[in-house]
């Protein structure tokens, strides 16, 4: 079984291998501009470049977006984490949260799948707090600032990618997609 992935990221394509593959689906980037909505909604966003991009490929496909949210930031970035990770980046995450003693936070991911009949999405969630310094090599984006709950002695940005795929939001909405994936899907997919 192979599924198309529509990414840029070559990070998130490291993350679905590892999840998908277990499950017997093998992944393929899609590296097509796709044009992202604003909306609060990673949901949202993500099924809209589904949507988009299935229209033009006509291949079954999925998408990807996700939020970290900081509660003593009132939820910021949110659903605009990536433009402000290229705009400030983690030190200027940090700086906003210098003085700060709430540090929790959620990180979000949204994987969408979508085919000539089926649309459906996929959440995924990861609790945590944000480190008060940049920690670890491993990973992109904000992983060097966030420590899981699940695992709380080590940022993302410490851990190999495959133990940050057993912690992480976009790992846990991966899992939930690939076991609805073999158990629903297959059967139309190889047609």
């Amino acid at each position: 079984m192979k599924i198309l992935f529509a990414t840029s990221n070559k990070g998130k394509l490291e993350e679905a291998k590892i999840i998908l593959n277990k499950y017997g689906i093998e992944v393929e980037m899609f590296n097509k501009r796709k044009l992202e909505i604003q909306s609060d909604s990673i949901e949202e966003i993500a099924k809209y470049s589904a949507l988009e991009l299935f229209k033009e490929v006509k291949t079954p496909l999925i998408t990807e977006d996700s939020a970290l949210s900081i509660n003593a930031l009132n939820g910021f970035p949110g659903p605009y984490s990536a433009y402000v990770f290229k705009t400030i980046g983690n030190k200027g995450i940090l700086k906003l949260m210098e003085n700060k003693r709430n540090r929790e936070s959620i990180f979000k991911a949204a994987v969408f799948f979508c085919s000539l009949n089926i649309q459906k999405c996929f959440l995924g969630v990861a609790k945590g707090k944000i480190a008060f310094k940049e920690r670890g090599s491993f990973g992109f984006g904000f992983d060097p600032i966030f420590i899981p709950n699940e695992c709380p002695k080590k940022t993302f940005g410490e851990m190999p990618i495959e133990e940050k795929v057993l912690y992480s939001h976009r790992g846990k909405a991966m899992v939930k997609f690939a076991k609805w994936y073999i158990k629903n899907y297959k059967e139309e997919f190889n047609r």
